[in-house]
């Protein structure tokens, strides 16, 4: 079995899968406890109720690819987590557009309240980032949107951050310690890296699924969904491909968007055309009615 086939597969029918593996360990219904750890971890805190916790990812959100969120409502806190293999720079930014959106849906129906002259209350936002690529990373760092800004600002007027977690094993110990599907995450993607380096990839994270199913390591998630786990792995370390794979979606979406405003651009001129013969009408049946009534100029 070839790993190209596995990329061929993955990028012509997957192109918009969104449930991969963290959340299949964090974002599930059926494993709030995992949930709830994480935040627990997240934020030093000791929730025990998981069902205080709701999961409320936007799963339709694909027009900002944010693919490997989870978004949770707990004790007057929207928190997100996202995983991400490469640090992006625009992460607040996106974040940003994420939250408008969940607080969008969260005052559906009420939208009329906010031109009110009382204060409507939103839930805090709070926007992790889980970094576990294999570029040298510090283990915390805060991305401001306001670093974005085309004309910097000097106050803190117009703030909103993006914190970023170094999770690779070996940084943040004391996180990953109090989190222990987030530590096994991290297992996994450390020991299928470290057998790259003398296996094929295909053996490298064979090995390491069985490794951790034998060691009790994300047993319950492994078992139950091996087969799309090692297809989720197999392709995302063909980095070669992975990475075209990505860069081939984004030239997707911009030859779709594309036809798409060429489709808007080419309805505005048919309707300035149709404007145009229908005021040319209008002056020819006022030029006509003039004739009849004065005889020609």
């Amino acid at each position: 079995m070839k790993v190209n086939w596995f990329k061929r597969v993955w990028y012509r029918v997957n192109r918009n899968y969104k449930d991969r593996l963290f959340c299949k360990i964090f974002g599930r219904e059926k494993r709030k406890k995992y949930a709830l750890e994480l935040y627990n971890a997240i934020n030093g805190s000791d929730y025990s109720r998981i069902e205080d916790l709701e999961i409320i990812t936007l799963e339709d959100a694909v027009y900002i690819k944010m693919k490997n969120d989870v978004a949770y409502l707990i004790n007057g806190t929207i928190a997100v987590y996202e995983h991400q293999s490469t640090v992006n720079l625009n992460m607040p930014i996106r974040g940003f557009m994420y939250f408008g959106e969940l607080y969008s849906r969260i005052l559906k129906g009420e939208k009329s309240r906010i031109y009110n002259r009382s204060l409507v209350k939103i839930p805090t936002p709070q926007y992790i980032v889980l970094y576990n690529g294999t570029d040298d990373y510090p283990e915390y760092s805060k991305l401001k949107l306001s670093d974005a800004f085309i004309s910097p600002v000097d106050d803190h007027d117009y703030e909103f951050t993006a914190k970023v977690y170094n999770i690779n094993c070996g940084r943040n110990k004391k996180l990953l310690d109090s989190c222990k599907p987030l530590w096994g995450y991290s297992f996994l993607i450390d020991r299928i890296r470290t057998n790259g380096r003398t296996m094929p990839v295909e053996d490298a994270v064979d090995e390491a699924v069985r490794y951790c199913i034998a060691n009790g390591i994300l047993v319950d998630v492994l078992e139950e969904e091996r087969s799309a786990v090692m297809l989720e792995m197999l392709t995302y370390f063909d980095e070669k491909g992975y990475e075209e794979g990505l860069r081939e979606e984004a030239r997707e979406e911009g030859r779709k968007e594309g036809r798409e405003e060429e489709r808007a651009n080419t309805e505005r001129e048919r309707k300035r055309a149709d404007n145009a013969e229908a005021r040319a009408d209008d002056l020819r049946a006022e030029l006509e009615k003039y004739r009849s009534k004065y005889g020609s100029l």
